[in-house]
């Protein structure tokens, strides 16, 4: 998936009411960036990290940059923009490029399901159970390597768990798919620390498919990559 307008380069000032963002441009100017993570985005938004930035003419937007990327400047970057994993994904999806889907042919985004909730895919094909895909954006990494899921407590998380084990009772195939916006990490487990709630669910989520994928990421766009080992809590 492509930038849909260049990105450039700023460094972060700071980011507040978890939306927001002040930065600074290469030319100097200072601004305000809509940062799309509702995460606690730990280890990601210290003072003057470096950062990408993409910016807009929208006039139905009223920031007219979005933050994208941090630039750990060592080569690897962390991609912040929680929108971005549904998107590259679903493209994934539809070229068939997602291991363990073959013939599922028909993929719909954000479809009702449970108790107030929409599934971030509902994978469909002729003669093959329904697969009902919750994606997760993975953008903590605490030890070298290592990614790790969630970087705050999320109520929500634990519903979806519920939720997906309740359609695999009911004959279909759940999947959660972890997405690793790090080009840094090669394993990926559960934060049991911040959230040991969200560890609990997951445990008890019998019937359960994981997966966790990493990701391709510069300034240019994020595409899926390969597999990777999730380590069981």
């Amino acid at each position: 998936m492509k930038f849909a307008t260049p990105l450039i380069p700023a460094r972060l000032i700071k980011r507040y009411k978890r939306f927001l963002a002040d930065i600074r441009l290469e030319d100097g100017r200072e601004i305000t960036a809509h940062c799309a993570n509702p995460g606690s985005m730990m280890g990601l938004a210290e003072p003057d990290t470096k950062i990408w930035v993409e910016p807009n003419n929208d006039p139905k937007k009223k920031l007219k940059y979005g933050w994208r990327l941090v630039d750990h400047e060592n080569g690897h970057f962390t991609g912040v923009d929680t929108s971005v994993p549904n998107r590259a994904l679903k493209a994934a999806f539809i070229a068939g490029e997602v291991p363990r889907f073959d013939g599922y042919d028909l993929v719909r985004p954000e479809v009702k399901y449970g108790e107030n909730s929409r599934i971030d895919f509902l994978l469909s094909g002729a003669g093959l159970p329904d697969c009902y895909v919750e994606v997760k954006s993975v953008t903590l990494s605490r030890s070298a390597g290592l990614a790790e899921f969630p970087d705050s407590v999320t109520a929500r998380g634990a519903k979806h768990l519920d939720e997906l084990a309740r359609v695999v009772q009911q004959g279909h195939r759940a999947l959660m798919l972890y997405l690793v916006q790090r080009t840094d990490c090669h394993t990926v487990t559960l934060a049991a620390d911040i959230d040991p709630h969200y560890t609990e669910h997951f445990k008890a989520a019998e019937g359960l498919e994981v997966m966790a994928l990493d990701c391709l990421i510069d300034p240019n766009g994020v595409s899926v990559g390969k597999p990777l080992p999730f380590k069981h809590p």
